[in-house]
């Protein structure tokens, strides 16, 4: 597996979480929220690209519980194309079915109030994400 950093994006219509890998992808941790209205959203996320310089990008495609696609995954995919023409780094949908529903299950069980942890637990979505997805890069690697 290619040393470097990951970053994963968990996009929804208010909110994006933002998750980061350690440069050995051994640990993913919780890096920032970001409001999806931001007119300098793109902006804000270049100043995470230019910090953090990852290696690749990915991005929770939240499918039906099917596998179907939905209106979330359409605009996640616009998304993640966005990312992609504009940082010219990889960029790869990663399935989240379920994702964010365990992330609000444990913010709940650890005593959080689910309003006061909105953007924790879109963080903690995009944490879930970058580790299906470093997983699934050692899977190939093994």
């Amino acid at each position: 597996m290619q040393r470097g950093r990951r970053i994963a994006f968990d996009y929804g219509d208010v909110r994006i979480g933002v998750a980061i890998s350690d440069p050995d992808s051994i640990l993913a941790s919780p890096l920032t929220t970001l409001s999806s209205g931001d007119p300098k959203l793109f902006a804000r996320i270049s100043e995470l690209i230019a910090e953090h310089e990852p290696i690749a990008i990915f991005v929770g495609e939240p499918l039906n519980l099917s596998g179907e696609s939905s209106t979330s995954a359409q605009k996640a995919a616009i998304f993640a194309e966005k990312l992609r023409t504009e940082f010219n780094l990889p960029v790869t949908m990663i399935d989240e079915r379920l994702s964010t529903v365990s992330a609000t299950n444990a913010m709940r069980q650890s005593g959080v109030n689910s309003k006061d942890a909105r953007s924790k637990i879109d963080m903690a979505a995009a944490v879930s994400i970058l580790e299906q997805a470093i997983a699934i890069e050692k899977a190939k690697d093994a």
